[in-house]
């Protein structure tokens, strides 16, 4: 169901405004993100008209935009992708461990998104396949899923890597399983060093190919000497590795999976009001605990829409990668070898042909079949209601 007020409904009433004021300074990609979520699920898209076959009620259904980007078209994208995954979840405890860059370094990120965000992806994973495959530690090769959020429930910039990562692995010969304790994985003290470590180090490599961009008030950190000494504090500070409570099972790491993995910077849910005053909208407070952690806030329109496009991914760039056990070609006859040591069934396969879902929603007035009867391109609306005596199933003529 539609709700009362969504992402889609600011940009088409404060969008052109923005892209006027700001004429110039918005990327080509983020243009054509606000094209798309100001477009989707209308008639400039295209759609069709259905018709149920039984008592002949009829409805309009405009095209998505299937931008990753848009708040609405991510709930089908993340079925499809979950039920890829559900035959990949083995049944011990997962964890869930959460990389997050200071803020020093978030700024830099911010203009130069596809280098830095995969540097975090890189040394986040290499973090975690090292202290694991420590005998000193677990002695394991792991399995991690990882997904990039770039937001703060504010919508401020705030890069950080979700992880989730199974309670043990494979010994390094193949031969075992080998678990981690219930309800813990790897030391985060030791994962926080190693990642600073990596981290600094690669990011120095790439300002010294001179890879990095600078703008700004961040423009004299193009100076090795000045963007050292930016870096000293991060140096000495602790870096935040987060790792939660275990989950309760394979179901609820889905369930997990289903909130995280194709979420964009803010939910049309979470929106409360859109007036003269601005948008309105609920965040959490993490400073906060208890019930004053939900928290009410109000931003102007433009504020609203600059936010939201900070967090629009360079193009191509992947938010979710898997690495270890579940990374490559080689993934299944990983786990097919987990299985065999678990002592566990390999997921059933139906070998008879599945006939594909519906993709029509039921007749919301009988409950009966509904069918395409007219097709129509962008821009060009339908024809009309088809007539009463026409077939079921059929255009009116």
């Amino acid at each position: 169901m539609r709700t009362s007020l969504e992402v889609a409904d600011v940009f088409r009433a404060a969008g052109p405004a923005y892209r006027t004021a700001h004429a110039g300074r918005l990327s080509l990609h983020q243009l054509k993100v606000m094209s798309a979520i100001e477009h989707c699920r209308t008639a400039a898209l295209g759609g069709h008209v259905e018709a149920c076959t039984d008592c002949g009620h009829w409805r309009i259904a405009y095209n998505s935009c299937r931008n990753r980007h848009c708040p609405k078209c991510q709930g089908a994208a993340a079925q499809t992708w979950l039920a890829a995954r559900e035959a990949d979840l083995l049944p011990v405890g997962y964890f869930h461990v959460v990389f997050t860059l200071p803020a020093e370094i978030s700024a830099i990120a911010f203009h130069n998104k596809a280098l830095i965000y995969d540097l975090l992806f890189k040394t986040a994973s290499e973090t975690m396949l090292t202290i694991a495959a420590d005998p000193r530690h677990l002695g394991a090769r792991i399995g991690i899923t990882a997904v990039l959020h770039t937001w703060g429930s504010a919508m401020t910039h705030h890069p950080h890597i979700h992880m989730i990562v199974p309670g043990g692995g494979l010994s390094p010969d193949g031969e075992r399983w080998i678990s981690s304790r219930p309800a813990f994985l790897l030391p985060v003290r030791v994962l926080g060093a190693l990642f600073r470590r990596l981290f600094l180090t690669r990011l120095l490599a790439l300002h010294d190919t001179g890879k990095l961009a600078f703008f700004g008030q961040l423009k004299p950190l193009a100076d090795r000497r000045a963007f050292l000494r930016h870096l000293s504090p991060v140096r000495k500070k602790r870096w935040v590795v987060y790792a939660k409570p275990p989950f309760a099972g394979p179901e609820a790491v889905l369930a997990y999976l289903s909130r995280y993995t194709h979420r964009v910077a803010i939910s049309n849910s979470r929106l409360l009001r859109f007036d003269e005053g601005g948008v309105t909208f609920r965040y959490k407070d993490y400073r906060r605990t208890g019930a004053d952690r939900q928290q009410v806030m109000t931003l102007s329109a433009d504020e609203f829409i600059r936010r939201f496009l900070l967090h629009c991914l360079p193009r191509g760039f992947h938010r979710i990668r898997h690495y270890g056990l579940l990374a490559g070609s080689t993934r299944k006859a990983r786990l097919e070898r987990a299985r065999q040591l678990l002592a566990v069934a390999p997921p059933a396969v139906d070998e008879a042909p599945v006939e594909p879902p519906d993709p029509h929603p039921p007749c919301p007035c009988c409950g009966g079949r509904m069918v395409v009867i007219e097709t129509f391109q962008r821009c060009h609306p339908p024809r009309g209601p088809p007539s009463a005596a026409a077939p079921s199933g059929h255009p009116a003529p």
